[in-house]
């Protein structure tokens, strides 16, 4: 089994993940929970933290961006996919933010990874930001416990991006579904990701949730 803490690049949530019985693997320059004990779960929290990521800020970011080749969203607040994997979020005129493909396919993101210039400036995300996703037909149920937006389907579209309070410290949530199964993307403080990990798996429990790995998560269907 490959061990974390071999790696450079693992999982602010390491230690949890290793109390929970998780199966490791290599992925990119990093190393994920690929699976744990007793999945599937009806409703699961995987880490995605050791994933690539990176933000772009400033009042030219986004048309550096798209001069790059990336889709760019229309609107702040949303979310599109990335040819070849991955997403990029539009957070606001001045910022946005690239999430990687966990899928196993190449680093979408290496070609843009470095993309500067006047007006737009680098952010590192992948260090500043811990990266989880809940997935699950109960996720926006669960989530209702510990952050005040709706994310009811009903109210909440597939692309749309939150920029709120998740048990009571700032995150982004990004509904990004699994094929036909509920799904969202959390981003979050990294001083912060044991927390909100215990915080996210206390409100799943009465879902009958619990922790899956990446393999799960590739599993499912994507349309």
């Amino acid at each position: 089994m490959t061990d974390p803490t071999q790696h450079t690049r693992r999982s602010f949530v390491y230690r949890k993940l290793v109390e929970a019985g998780a199966v490791f693997r290599e992925t990119a320059d990093g190393v994920v929970a690929a699976s744990f004990p007793d999945e599937p779960n009806p409703l699961g929290l995987a880490d995605l933290s050791p994933i690539p990521r990176c933000g772009f800020k400033g009042p030219k970011a986004l048309a550096v961006l798209a001069a790059a080749g990336l889709p760019i969203p229309e609107a702040n607040n949303t979310a599109v996919t990335i040819p070849g994997g991955g997403l990029v979020a539009r957070l606001a005129d001045s910022e946005a933010l690239l999430l990687g493909d966990f899928s196993g396919a190449a680093d979408p993101l290496s070609d843009y990874a470095e993309t500067t210039g006047a007006g737009c400036y680098a952010m590192p995300r992948r260090d500043t930001h811990a990266w989880f996703m809940i997935v699950g037909e109960d996720a926006a149920g669960c989530l209702a416990k510990i952050c005040g937006v709706d994310l009811r389907p009903s109210h909440f579209a597939a692309g749309e991006v939150a920029q709120t309070a998740i048990a009571r410290i700032n995150g982004i949530l990004i509904r990004n579904d699994r094929g036909d199964t509920l799904a969202y993307h959390i981003l979050a403080d990294s001083a912060s990701a044991p927390y909100l990990w215990d915080c996210l798996l206390d409100a799943m429990a009465e879902f009958g949730g619990g922790p899956v790995g990446l393999d799960r998560l590739i599993s499912f269907a994507v349309a």
